[in-house]
């Protein structure tokens, strides 16, 4: 037989049932979607503003980049037409030093024979036989005042301006015309500015 129920009655109260969910208010709710509106929409923005920002930034290189191209297409030919100035100022130089030179040396046969003379020393002509080429006006204005050995021989060559001189030994060659001394004093010079 089943057990009989026990019944027991208290005087407690009964257990509160949970409290009645209450639903937002429109205010609420306008908060609510109000406050995410915001939140969407700075987060967009920060996301927006960094994608933009990125963006900006590869077009700028790239812009950068472009117009470094287009410098150095101009700065080629200015390079270039640098070099030439440099060049075509060079050659002026060398032909106006080599006519005010050429000139000294006709109206002072001094200076030639100081260059004659450093020639031959320059190859040992006490030495060895050596061959002293000048313009003919030359030999005729230096015969006088060139201390010459029996192992050097004056000879005409129509070829060499006044001034001009060729040294000619067994193994040794030396250019002494004037656009030859000049051009190698242009070049230290112009070597000596690079360098500095």
């Amino acid at each position: 037989m089943p057990a009989p129920l026990d019944v027991v009655v208290t005087d407690a109260p009964a257990e509160q049932d949970a409290p009645a969910l209450v639903p937002p208010t429109l205010e609420e709710i306008q908060a609510i979607q109000d406050a995410a509106y915001r939140e969407g929409l700075e987060r967009g923005l920060a996301e927006g503003h960094a994608e933009g920002f990125g963006q900006g930034q590869a077009e700028v290189r790239r812009l950068a980049a472009q117009m470094e191209g287009i410098l150095d297409n101009f700065s080629r030919p200015l390079d270039r037409l640098e070099n030439e100035v440099v060049a075509a100022l060079s050659e002026l130089a060398v032909r106006i030093a080599g006519a005010l030179v050429g000139r000294a040396y006709q109206t002072d046969p001094v200076l030639l024979q100081e260059l004659a003379t450093s020639a031959l020393d320059a190859v040992g002509g006490s030495q060895r036989e050596v061959e002293l080429r000048l313009h003919p006006d030359d030999i005729a204005a230096l015969t006088p005042v060139l201390a010459m050995t029996a192992h050097t021989r004056l000879t005409a060559d129509t070829s060499l301006s006044r001034g001009d001189l060729r040294v000619h030994a067994e193994s040794v060659r030396i250019d002494g015309t004037l656009e030859a001394r000049l051009r190698g004093a242009l070049d230290t010079v112009l070597n000596r500015g690079a360098r500095a």
